[in-house]
């Protein structure tokens, strides 16, 4: 049996949810115990979504203290000891707080696996879960062109505002030099334009560099099998470095990783096949 338990205080979006429950049914199969833990504004804000995927809502107490991650522990410590026990638990928050129930549930047998909102997950708690998957990231690139739109403004305003000058323009004395202000005009238009596009271009390019920040923890959560500090095979986690956004189509990962060098090892020097996470000292 599978478990599916969401903090609807952290994994508070419809979107997140919903392809949460895509990427785990794809690759850890059906969630036949599925439920969901907040306050009564977030679970009504998530209702449409909850009764797509039929998640049973569980409304917080109305106390002076969020009792949202207590309410989710005690139910699955509830299910940790039932027999048979569940084969996997998933946990859909990014909160550290939970780090001690993974840890009991580990300690059971149990597989953990952690959903998060790519911005919201604690870095100290990676290490802890089986595994870790990130939600939102074509939200995240919506949302960072949402915020560079703004800068497109200025062209646009300045070719319209150049337009309306001309229209307005007092009439010359001399008519030969107000035909060649009319044609110079005319021929400057197009050139604006391609301007303004190229900046849209630009700016839309930087917008996604920006959501594609790549660091070492922003691999380990892309490729959880790094974590274990085993040789994985470099093929396979350039899939999944692909897929995670954090590798242009044509880039290279051995590049990626040199930049790392610190981190990662890649075997043979040559042309390496395999990568291997260096572990700290106090964990290898």
């Amino acid at each position: 049996m599978n478990v599916f338990l969401i903090d609807a205080d952290n994994l508070n979006a419809g979107a997140w949810i919903d392809e949460a429950f895509r990427m785990l049914e794809e690759s850890e199969g059906t969630m036949p115990v599925r439920r969901a833990y907040g306050s009564a504004e977030n679970l009504k804000s998530l209702a449409e979504v909850l009764r797509v995927w039929s998640v049973r809502p569980f409304v917080n107490l109305s106390l002076t203290k969020n009792t949202t991650d207590i309410a989710l522990a005690v139910d699955a410590m509830e299910f940790a000891c039932q027999t048979p026990k569940p084969r996997m638990v998933v946990i859909g928050s990014g909160d550290a707080d939970f780090v001690p129930l993974v840890v009991r549930l580990r300690e059971r047998g149990i597989r953990t696996v952690c959903v998060s909102e790519r911005g919201k997950m604690g870095r100290e708690a990676v290490s802890a879960y089986d595994r870790v998957i990130l939600v939102g990231q074509e939200q995240a690139l919506y949302e960072a062109q949402l915020l560079a739109a703004p800068t497109l403004e200025a062209p646009v305003a300045s070719a319209v505002a150049s337009k309306k000058t001309v229209k307005k323009s007092p009439a010359v004395k001399a008519p030969a030099k107000k035909a060649a202000t009319k044609t110079t005009a005319a021929k400057k238009a197009p050139a604006s334009k391609k301007a303004v596009k190229k900046t849209a271009s630009v700016v839309a390019e930087r917008a996604a560099d920006k959501t594609r920040h790549v660091d070492v923890l922003a691999i380990l959560q892309a490729v959880p099998a790094l974590q274990t500090g085993q040789p994985q095979h470099i093929s396979a986690v350039a899939k999944a470095l692909h897929d995670a956004n954090l590798l242009g189509k044509n880039s290279a990962s051995t590049k990626l990783f040199k930049k790392f060098p610190n981190d990662f090892e890649m075997r043979p020097t040559e042309k390496p096949h395999t990568v291997q996470y260096i572990l700290p000292p106090d964990q290898s």
